[in-house]
Order: C-alpha cells, then sequence, then structure tokens
C-alpha cells in the first residue's frame, strides 16, 4: 500500500473520441498541465422507505453522474486544442484520464486511473489579470467513469508546455484595442443534459448528452478614464469582443451588450469601472 499521493504525482490527459463514450484504440493522449483536478461521481442512490421502519428499507443505485473540474493555465504550445473543445459547433465528446501515480512518470507504479468517457463541457471560465497568466476552469459532465490501476493498453502520452502571460494577451472592442484593461474574463454555459433510459443492462447510465441552450457572458474592469462604457449601455450599443489567448489564437465573442456597469469608488483606492456582459456567439480560433 503507497503513502498518501501528492498533487505532484498526478496527472490529466485527455483524447478526442471517434464514437461517443468509446476511448480509441491506442490513443495519442494529450497532457493538461493542470492547477487543480476535482474528479468527482454522484450514484444519485434511491432511498427506499416503508412502514414498519423508522429507517431506510433500501438504497438502490440510481442514475450515475460522473464529472470532472479542472482548472489550468492556457498553455503557450497550443492554447486552444482543449479549450475549444468547449464550442459546441464542433459536437466532439473526450475520453479523459486523471492518473495518480508513484515514481517517475515514465516508470510510474502504484497508478490509480479514473477514466471518464463520453465526457463534454459543461461550463468554462477563461480570464487574465494583471501579473499573471491566462487561465481557465472548466466543469466535464461525462456518460461513465472507469478505475483501474494502470494506463492504458497502447496509448502514448504526450503534455504541452509554457503559459500565456497578461502582456502577451490583449482585447479588443470590435477593431479598437482597449489599453485601459486590468482584468477579463468569459464564461460558456453548455447547459448539457444528462438524459437516461429504461434499458438492460447499464440502465443507471446516461444514454445521451446534449446541449441546450448556450450563454456567453462575462466581465472586463477598466481603469475609469473614460464614460464610453456609460454611453453604449445607454444608447443600447452592440459590439464584438476578441480576446487574445497567445500567438495568434483568439475568442471572439460576437454581438455583444453590457449588462450591467459600476464604479466601485473606494477612500485611497484608484477608481475602476467593472463592465459586464452578455454575447450572442463565440468563435474560437
Amino acid at each position: 500500500m503507497p503513502q498518501t499521493y501528492g498533487s505532484h504525482e498526478s496527472k490529466l490527459f485527455y483524447v478526442e473520441e471517434s464514437v461517443f463514450g468509446q476511448t480509441p484504440t491506442n490513443p495519442a493522449m494529450l497532457g493538461v498541465a493542470a492547477e487543480s483536478i476535482e474528479p468527482q461521481i454522484n450514484s444519485n442512490n434511491i432511498k427506499v422507505r416503508g412502514v414498519g421502519s423508522v429507517d431506510l428499507q433500501a438504497i438502490k443505485k440510481g442514475q450515475r453522474a460522473p464529472s470532472l473540474k479542472v482548472s489550468f493555465p492556457i498553455p503557450s504550445d497550443a492554447p486552444i486544442n482543449f479549450l475549444q473543445n468547449c464550442k459546441v459547433d464542433l459536437n466532439k465528446s473526450l475520453s479523459v484520464q486523471v492518473l495518480y501515480y508513484k515514481g517517475a512518470f515514465s516508470e510510474a507504479t502504484d497508478i490509480i486511473s479514473l477514466l471518464y468517457t463520453g465526457c463534454k463541457f459543461q461550463s468554462v471560465v477563461v480570464e487574465c489579470s494583471i501579473d499573471d497568466v491566462v487561465k481557465a476552469s472548466a466543469e466535464l459532465l461525462s456518460q461513465d467513469v472507469t478505475a483501474s490501476t494502470s494506463k492504458i493498453s497502447g496509448a502514448t502520452y504526450s503534455e504541452y508546455a509554457g503559459a500565456v502571460p497578461f502582456y502577451e494577451s490583449y482585447i479588443k472592442k470590435d477593431t479598437t484595442t482597449l489599453d485601459r484593461v486590468t482584468d477579463w474574463k468569459f464564461t460558456v454555459n453548455n447547459n448539457l443534459k444528462q438524459i437516461p433510459v429504461i434499458r438492460s443492462p447499464n440502465g443507471n447510465i446516461i444514454k445521451y448528452l446534449p446541449n441546450r441552450h448556450r450563454e456567453l457572458s462575462g466581465e472586463v474592469v477598466f481603469e475609469f478614464e473614460s464614460k464610453e462604457e456609460f454611453d453604449d449601455i445607454i444608447n443600447d450599443t452592440e459590439f464584438d469582443l476578441e480576446f487574445g489567448l497567445g500567438g495568434s489564437n483568439k475568442a471572439i465573442l460576437g454581438d455583444c451588450k453590457w449588462e450591467n456597469v459600476s464604479i466601485p469608488t473606494r477612500i485611497e483606492e484608484l477608481v475602476s469601472l467593472k463592465a459586464a456582459f452578455t454575447a450572442k456567439s463565440l468563435t474560437i480560433t
């Protein structure tokens, strides 16, 4: 029995699936250099009560609901390779493997593997702040999860490196670069629906994982130097916002409108302006 695992003894890898819920044969697994990983599974147990007892009569397994939360800096080697899977128009699912191990990864021992299959992005927040790197925090839902004590047979494992510091990012409003911004973030919520059906076997495992109406939103924090954002919201102005993700990669949230604009003003603090927005479309390239 090994000692407790540390965060330095864990890794996360993914691969695109060609068939929903099935890990490809001999997959080329790509690594995500995560800051935090939180694998979860909820059995949604059915608790049965009856007369004649104050206690439960039975506990039956319900709809299995595996999920995974991961936070990671955007890798400068390949800024959007993992992130772009949040786009519903790609209609892609992933197999995601969380590995805990001892020793060097190439010769790992005491492996604990959690392989999530049929994974899709439920939501993701991408953000950038002064004196930091561009980061993302995502929640993925999956069809199923399998626990084992080995890597995937025939798989190769490789990892992206690097990060995108704040000074290699940018933000544009339409075609104009905004040079007053100190923080930005945008959120993609795909509103996935876990759909089971009555079947045997595997009746407790969902059959479909479709997205529903998508929600696109975010917030930009400015140094307060202009009334432009107040004019925009008063005049009901529509615009596009472009966020630099490193290299030539970018995310464009189209047909945006400011949802709320506020100017927190406090003693001994410089005045900033916070502008929350809602968007109608998303492209990541």
